[in-house]
């Protein structure tokens, strides 16, 4: 676990980002079980150092796009548990006025551009986010989360290109969970993931996914130099997703083995890793850690009943924010 230089404040609120996601995350599974939710939802559990480290990197001000396996950007941003679950379950309170859903979700308010169910398809949206900053003068960095299997897509080479000739403050964000839905990265993707952004001249990284505090220093560094006209930049994160694809996919023995997922859950747990960092270093005791998940549990139940609650919107919105006036 790397040694980045920061304060207690700072190490207690990455872990408790970091729990809220793996807590959002075991309740909207389990309103899926139920029956309770509209649709599919891809779980972010066993990423959420990914997430977590690099937006504490962010202010409010920054933007990120996110993926169809979003709720952990979204959470690791600043969005509330009450809003997000409400939007998950269709209704008026939700972020998108339950429009969005899981793979739509958006928080504009704390600089999350949005969700997006088409692989790849924030690419062009981040990159333009950063050209309107650059055109503008304005200092804010824009984050483009993307997976593995979106690298086939051709769309993040033309935008790597335009943001390497126009030295745009991007920061293309590569999650390698290990898999493009049932196929092995290795077999989707030939050569090297950072060779892609170097071919263009982007200074490229690969980082530790499961090492919050790697992610984190990596990242406040490059915010510094794009803030400085420097980007773009590229990071491989390697990580490992701990659900299927998608809540539906249960039997996932005939592309990965039971054996392999056990061994990144007990080895290498971002959460468990930096329980036992947090308390080695006497920063939290075990109790203080133990109640901050129980307050946080209390949260996510209270946040669910909530929007189990609450109202659908009326039918009257059907054509809101779908057409310009």
């Amino acid at each position: 676990m790397a040694k980045a230089k920061t304060n207690t404040e700072d190490y207690l609120r990455m872990y408790r980002q970091m729990v809220r996601i793996r807590t959002f995350e075991d309740n909207a599974n389990q309103l899926y079980l139920n029956a309770k939710m509209p649709g599919l939802t891809h779980m972010y559990s066993g990423e959420e150092a990914v997430a977590v480290g690099i937006c504490e990197a962010l202010t409010d001000d920054d933007r990120i796009t996110s993926t169809h396996r979003g709720h952990g950007h979204c959470v690791a941003k600043g969005a509330n548990f009450k809003e997000m679950f409400c939007e998950l379950l269709g209704k008026e309170e939700g972020y998108c006025r339950g429009k969005g859903g899981s793979m739509h979700i958006a928080d504009q308010s704390h600089g999350n551009l949005g969700a997006n169910a088409i692989v790849g398809g924030s690419m062009g949206i981040a990159t333009g986010s950063a050209l309107r900053a650059k055109l503008l003068g304005q200092d804010d960095v824009t984050v483009c989360f993307f997976g593995d299997g979106a690298t086939a897509q051709g769309l993040l080479y033309e935008v790597m290109n335009m943001a390497a000739l126009w030295n745009l403050p991007v920061i293309y964000a590569c999650e390698n969970n290990g898999y493009s839905e049932y196929t092995k990265t290795e077999e989707i993707a030939a050569g090297s993931i950072t060779a892609r952004a170097e071919a263009f001249g982007i200074e490229a990284f690969k980082v530790d996914g499961q090492d919050v505090l790697a992610v984190n220093e990596l990242t406040q560094k490059l915010v510094a130099r794009c803030r400085k006209g420097e980007g773009p930049f590229f990071i491989e994160l390697e990580t490992y997703r701990y659900h299927g694809h998608h809540v539906g996919d249960i039997n996932r023995e005939y592309y990965r083995t039971k054996d392999e997922e056990k061994s990144w859950k007990e080895d290498r747990d971002p959460i468990v890793r930096f329980r036992g960092y947090l308390v080695e270093q006497g920063i939290a005791t075990e109790d203080e850690l133990e109640a901050m998940n129980a307050e946080i549990a209390k949260d996510a139940s209270e946040a669910v009943a909530y929007a189990e609650q609450a109202a659908y919107p009326d039918g009257s919105e059907v054509n809101m924010h779908v057409y310009a006036d």
